[in-house]
Formats: C-alpha cells, structure tokens, sequence
C-alpha cells in the first residue's frame, strides 16, 4: 500500500513537471538606440535638476549615451507579442519577455537588433505578494550607555570612521542608492524609522513588491549604513539620504538580475545619486553555459561590469561587495566587482585577518582586488525582526565603508569618485605591499581627511593664477 502510494506520488511529480508552462527573457543587443524625441540640448527632460548638477560639478558631459531607446523600437517588439522587461541606454539593450522561445526568431530579424541573448526561463505563473498587517516590530531593548554607537561601534572602529563624525560629517546631503535584494518589512520596523528615504522602486519584472514577503539582505545592507539609534546602533552614514532599489530575484538565478542592475544603477544616476552600495555579485548560473570564467574578470566582460562602468564614467562613486567565494572553488571575486574605478571591499574579522569567505582578487588583467577591506565577520545588522543581531559577509563589510566613503565625500566636496577612491586605498595599511588577499588593505579615515585636504590645497594652488602687472603707458 506505501510502496502503490509512493508511486502514485512520484507519477504525479512527473506530469505536474512535464506539463509546466515556461516563459523566457532574452537580452536584445541593439545596432543603435534609434531616434527618439529626447534632445541633449534638453537635459532636464530625462534627468533630474540634481543629476545635471553633479555632472556639471565634475566636469561630466552628457552625451548620447544619456539618450533612452527609441519608442518606436519598444512599440515594434510590444507589436510582435514580447513585453518590454527592463532597458538599458548605456549599453544600449532590451530585455524581452515573452511566453514562447521562438519569438526570438522574430526579435533576431528586426533590422536594429545586433544579438539576442537568453536570460532567463521560469514558470508562467507570477507570485502573488501579500500585504503583511501593520505591525511596529521593536527596537532593540539593551542600551550601551557611554558608547554614541552602541552595538554598531565594532563596524566603524576598525577603519577610524568616528573621526569624520566627529569633524561633523555623518553624510548629511550625500544621496546614497542601495541596489540589493528586497527590504522585508522595512516600514513596520522602529530601528529604521527615522532614515531619510528619497525614494523606492523595483526592477524585477512581475515582482517589484520591496517590503513585504521579500528578502531581508538589502533591509541589513541598509541598516550597516543609515541606523541612527544613538546609544543602540549608529550607522556609518547615519544622517545620508537613500534611495532603495531592488534587482536581485532570490528565486532563482539569471542573468536576467545583470540586466534589472544596469536599469536600476542608471535610474540612480538620473535622480542624482552620488554614492552607490551594492552587495550583489554574479558568477554562477542556473544555467552553467550562461555562467562566468575567472577569464571574464576583466573589467569589460561582464554585463553588470559594463554598466557599473559606465555608472563610473557618470561621476557616481560605486562601494561593491568582493563576493563571499574565498573559501570555495571559485575563490575570485564577482562581477561587477571587477569593474574599473569602483571600490571593491573584501571583508576581514575583528582581529583584522582576512575573512576565510571573502573572495580574493587579482582580477584577469592583473589590476588590485578587492581594494580594501572592513569588518565583515560578525558585523551589526538589523534584522527582519527589526532587532539588531550579528552576520557576517562582504556583503556587510561594503556598505560598512560605503558609509564612510560617503562621508569623507561630503567633506571633501571638491574631489572626484576617482580621487575619492583613490585617497581611501592610499590610506590602507598595505597600501605599498597589496596582495590578492587584502587588496591595500584596510583603510585608516583619519589618514584619509589628511590625505583628501592635502589633494584640496594642491588643487586649489593649481588654481591660483597669477595675473601680470599691466605696463605703466608711456608718458608723452
């Protein structure tokens, strides 16, 4: 009777497997962006007063890689059955959902379209997300008296970061964009209630609900940064705007998620965003044809590497995690992390030895990874519960710097994301004896303020200029 019912069982496995639906996504290269309405001489049409500002600050043009796709190319392939999954300008793509693979026939025979590429497959059925009752879930009970940080003082210490909040900057002004997993019950916990949130979306298509029956990896992302709770926990950049936005599908994995990232890192860059903290990395597939080699650590192979480039060349400073691969068989670090001009930050331990997980460098074209490195073995975080617990990863230990990266920023208005950058890794302890374990190794922020008003002075000298004496006319 057991044995019958097993089977019974197994044969109904196997026809509910056989006769599931799947729907597809593919990745459309495109030949150019077409034409479109939008004109460079009208920025301020496709991005915010902010975003033109930071460009002009630093020197930045904008050009026609600012430019959005065509309509007319969006209306063709709406026309054709696919739905329009995400986009990307910089690097010129459409993300196609469709219910039947041969549609990419089609979509290969459009004359703009260079490439089409698979990226995901998936049942046909959407999630429904359900709406959580209101509940404030409570801060944390024990207090640490005489301590302003609370249990969040053994992220900050090891990189000397109460020193730029002691000269007054916790990040006031600097709009940071966490791009991460979702943010479960964010606005029912009182531990964060009191960040100062610009603005939320969702890049994942069919499944853009942030909060609730969502993942809690970008909530404690968040909370390594902006928990302003003095005497319980205080963040790194405890008085920094954010934006929060979700890529990252938990459900399975894509490369679909590289592409949600690219739309999610420029929408960052036209409301304004000057810092970006994501703690997110792909190496490995559902699908291992579609997975990375240690090859493609180049800094121009990976889709999300490319467009976190870009994001770099917009004058966004970019704080990515490693990856939490040091310790397996892959080892290095993930994509985007190889990407040129970002900071990369591998994790270590309280005793500042290199964490077994965190995933080491170098990168295939031989430059330094992962830059620096902070605490990211038992690192405070908030929870979904909204209490404050310990975890561990890099990705904790990025947005632990990103903070203070955000802060020394604002500071030092005056420079750069690359001087930015530039300035932290010179300030590390290993800055003259690098390696593939520790990068430069971990960063000091009061050496950096010296280093970042040493830079300011001698940019300012290079200013001055000195105007001649004009001749005295002759005298008739």
């Amino acid at each position: 009777m057991r044995k019958n019912l097993l089977l019974i069982c197994v044969l109904a496995t196997s026809v509910s497997l056989f006769s599931q639906e799947y729907h597809y996504k593919f990745r459309l290269l495109l030949k150019d962006k077409g034409q479109t309405h939008y004109s460079l001489d009208k920025p301020e049409e496709f991005l915010s007063v902010k975003a033109i500002e930071r460009r002009a600050k630093y020197g930045i043009a904008i050009d026609s890689t600012d430019l959005p796709v065509s309509d007319k190319y969006i209306k063709t392939i709406e026309s054709l059955g696919g739905a329009i999954a995400s986009k990307s300008k910089w690097l010129s793509s459409i993300t196609v959902h469709c219910e039947d693979s041969l549609l990419v026939d089609k979509l290969k025979e459009l004359p703009f379209v260079a490439e089409a590429i698979f990226v995901w497959k998936g049942a046909a059925a959407v999630d429904k997300m359900q709406t959580d009752s209101v509940i404030n879930y409570p801060a944390e009970e024990t207090v640490s008296f005489g301590n302003y940080y609370g249990k969040g003082f053994d992220n900050i210490k090891l990189n000397n970061g109460q020193y730029l909040h002691d000269a007054g900057y916790k990040g006031k002004g600097m709009d940071i964009a966490v791009i991460d997993a979702g943010f479960n019950h964010f606005p029912q916990i009182e531990m964060l209630n009191n960040l100062d949130i610009k603005g939320t979306k969702g890049f994942i298509y069919q499944h853009q609900d942030l909060f609730s029956n969502a993942n809690q990896h970008g909530l404690s992302v968040l909370s390594c940064i902006g928990t302003n709770k003095p005497m319980q926990f205080v963040g790194t950049a405890p008085e920094a705007s954010f934006w929060l936005l979700n890529t990252e599908d938990s459900r399975s994995e894509f490369p679909v998620e590289e592409d949600y990232w690219a739309a999610a890192v420029e929408y960052a860059d036209s409301v304004g965003v000057y810092v970006v903290n994501t703690s997110l990395g792909y190496n490995s597939f559902d699908n291992p044809a579609y997975s990375y080699t240690h090859a493609s650590l180049d800094g121009r192979t990976a889709f999300i590497t490319r467009a976190a480039n870009k994001a770099a060349s917009k004058g966004m400073l970019l704080v990515i995690s490693a990856g939490n691969s040091g310790d397996s068989e892959w080892r290095k670090i993930t994509p985007p992390s190889d990407a040129v001009n970002v900071l990369t930050v591998g994790a270590v331990q309280r005793d500042s030895i290199v964490a077994r997980f965190s995933s080491r460098g170098m990168t295939a074209d031989l430059r330094v990874k992962p830059d620096v490195m902070a605490l990211g073995v038992g690192s405070t975080v908030v929870n979904d519960n909204g209490l404050v617990s310990r975890s561990s990863g890099t990705s904790f230990s990025s947005p632990i710097m990103c903070g203070m990266v955000a802060c020394l920023w604002q500071a030092f208005p005056e420079l750069n994301n690359r001087e930015i950058i530039n300035i932290v890794r010179q300030s590390s302890d290993r800055y003259d004896s690098f390696n593939e374990d520790y990068g430069y190794g971990i960063p000091d922020m009061k050496k950096a303020m010296e280093l970042a008003r040493s830079k300011v002075n001698q940019k300012n000298i290079q200013k001055t200029v000195i105007i001649p004496l004009k001749a005295e006319p002759k005298r008739k």
